[in-house]
């Protein structure tokens, strides 16, 4: 079964919000500090406490219908996506939209990014015609709002590739993967973890296409990104070797898919 590595794509998002200086918008802000950075190293059951503290006093604080709290949902239900909890975040995701909508106005970035990630939990669930929509939607906002070279347009980009690419529509989902790429190598630089999904999910598709020799470099360079951006025991690195393994065993090389298999089997023990 082929193993895709569109869950890592999607950095939580905590949205920039100005509110009147309380203590308890201090407590908010550490808490999603620390929330965010245990997030991204994979910590996801240290993660969820913090991300679950942090929209109790958003509540309290500010009211059910402020932007703080909107963004505290939406990290809280990137992190059930994250570990599966589908019914649990699709409430909160929604939730946190129609804030946002309704605060912000339909087409601000803020929008674009909470219909990215409500977009992402259908994929994961298969809901791929809601997803398109949704997708295609949050392209369209960020083209306008931010221009076709920010680094957002990049991510709607290579989202939309991934849902296609899923679906075997590799024709529809190569153009949007290379135009991803551009746009982030040039935005972030080329040792940037959000480059090395570009080249990991390249590499899938080339691997899906049979073009293995195409397919190695590609993996090859998203791992030693990944490696050295994120550290050697990170999920997402696992994610890569995990991919790689399945391309090892269809060209024959079985010690080195061995050996990562292994190395991928370590990494998740951990977490």
């Amino acid at each position: 079964m082929r193993r895709s590595a569109y869950i890592f794509l999607v950095a939580v998002s905590v949205l920039s919000c100005t509110v009147s200086t309380f203590a308890q918008e201090k407590l908010w802000k550490e808490l999603t500090t620390k929330f965010s950075m245990l997030y991204q190293q994979g910590r996801y059951s240290e993660a969820a406490k913090l991300a679950e503290e942090a929209l109790t006093v958003a509540k309290k604080t500010f009211g059910p219908s402020h932007l703080i709290v909107a963004t505290s949902q939406n990290n809280l239900a990137e992190l059930y996506r994250a570990q599966g909890k589908y019914s649990e975040a699709e409430p909160l995701f929604m939730g946190a939209l129609a804030i946002l909508e309704k605060v912000l106005g339909k087409n601000h970035p803020h929008v674009a990014t909470s219909l990215n990630n409500l977009a992402l939990l259908y994929y994961s669930q298969g809901r791929y015609a809601e997803a398109e929509h949704l997708y295609k939607r949050s392209l369209k906002i960020r083209e306008k709002a931010l221009g076709s070279e920010h680094p957002q347009v990049g991510q709607s980009l290579n989202n939309l590739a991934a849902l296609y690419d899923s679906q075997g529509k590799y024709a529809q989902a190569e153009p949007l993967y290379e135009q991803s790429l551009t746009i982030w190598e040039k935005a972030l630089g080329k040792s940037h973890p959000q480059v090395a999904a570009s080249l990991n999910n390249l590499a899938e598709l080339c691997r899906a296409q049979g073009k293995y020799s195409e397919a190695e470099p590609l993996f090859m360079g998203a791992l030693a990104i990944l490696e050295k951006a994120l550290g050697p025991e990170h999920p997402h690195v696992a994610t890569v070797c995990e991919n790689m393994v399945e391309l090892y065993k269809e060209i024959g090389k079985k010690d080195e898919a061995g050996r990562l298999e292994e190395r991928a089997r370590k990494i998740r023990s951990k977490r």
